[in-house]
């Protein structure tokens, strides 16, 4: 039997979000405190291509903040793109976790499909 399911991220899992930036070819998160325009922000560091002020995500609370000014200091589809790379790392690492295999595939609107295999059942 097949399930679709839509995930809304929240960032709580440091080794999921080292993967993501590993996936996506960016520096390692660092934990610190990051000035924003305006305001501080501690968390795990990652900085995105193109943006004028880091991401910084709270695993305590999931929370993912940022500045970029509507778009101004930054495209939001890199933060996207993290996002979606987190989702994807911490879905397999728990799938996998429970014995469960994963296959991966990515279609051309740019999402990621993940097929989740349960241990002794069908997809």
């Amino acid at each position: 039997m097949s399930h679709i399911v839509s995930i809304k991220t929240k960032v709580t899992d440091p080794a999921a979000l080292s993967a993501a930036c590993r996936r996506l070819g960016l520096e390692q998160p660092v934990q610190g405190t990051a000035t924003l325009f305006s305001a501080k922000a501690t968390g795990l560091i990652v900085k995105l291509p193109g943006w004028h002020y880091p991401v910084v995500a709270d695993v305590a609370t999931g929370d993912v903040k940022f500045d970029n000014y509507n778009e101004a200091w930054g495209k939001q589809s890199e933060l996207d793109k993290l996002l979606q790379a987190y989702a994807v790392e911490k879905a397999s690492a728990e799938a996998r976790r429970v014995g469960h295999s994963v296959t991966e595939q990515s279609l051309s609107d740019g999402s990621i499909k993940l097929i989740i295999q349960v241990a002794g059942g069908a997809a």
